[in-house]
């Protein structure tokens, strides 16, 4: 199986769908959300060429109508699952690990000067809820909840629900759990993006 055929299939499975062409056309008709980042797996597949400019050309299409803007660089891990249209904006170079979700709203963005000066990393199984903005260079960990509307620019502990503006953290166990559906298998273990601790102290 080619990266590419390997990360269209992580993808499917977090829409619980079955292996398959099939099955895959039919999740393209009937979800946005997949059908602009198989485009987007392709165009990363495909760095130079014709059909690098194919696959790029037909993804800023999709954006247009989709309304989502996952820059072509960004590191995604499997099962990068977005539910509902709406905008969502993710850095060229920012670092999502597996099994991530996306909601409208989301800004996964840079700061462009200061201590935090760069792109977020997120870990694995992390839940990213409407409207909430993550910026800088920062680390969320494995298993975050990251709450619709919070505004995040410091580093999240794995097991974390982030909550308002200013964002607070509250630990939890399974923060993701009944959030993150259908997971699938993982790019890189949890160890490679853990965070053990935060300035912002837990309750």
């Amino acid at each position: 199986m080619t990266d590419a055929k390997r990360f269209i299939a992580g993808d499917a499975r977090r829409y619980g769908s079955n292996p398959g062409m099939l099955s895959y056309m039919k999740l393209r008709f009937a979800q946005q959300g997949f059908r602009y980042t198989t485009m987007l797996r392709k165009a990363q597949a495909h760095p130079n060429g014709l059909l690098h400019y194919w696959y790029r050309w037909r993804l800023l299409n999709l954006s247009k109508k989709t309304g989502f803007q996952i820059g072509y660089g960004a590191n995604i891990g499997l099962g990068l699952f977005i539910g509902h249209r709406g905008t969502v904006i993710v850095n060229g170079r920012a670092t999502l690990g597996s099994n991530v979700n996306l909601s409208p709203g989301v800004v996964i963005g840079q700061e462009n000067r200061g201590r935090r000066k760069g792109v977020p990393t997120l870990g694995n199984r992390v839940w990213v809820g409407s409207n909430a903005v993550i910026v800088g260079n920062i680390h969320i960990g494995n298993d975050v909840l990251i709450a619709p509307n919070a505004y995040v620019n410091f580093d999240v502990p794995d097991h974390s629900i982030v909550v308002g503006n200013p964002a607070r953290v509250i630990h939890r166990d399974d923060a993701t759990d009944g959030y993150c559906h259908n997971l699938g298998d993982e790019l890189l273990p949890d160890d490679h993006y853990a965070v053990r601790s935060t300035q912002q102290g837990d309750e």
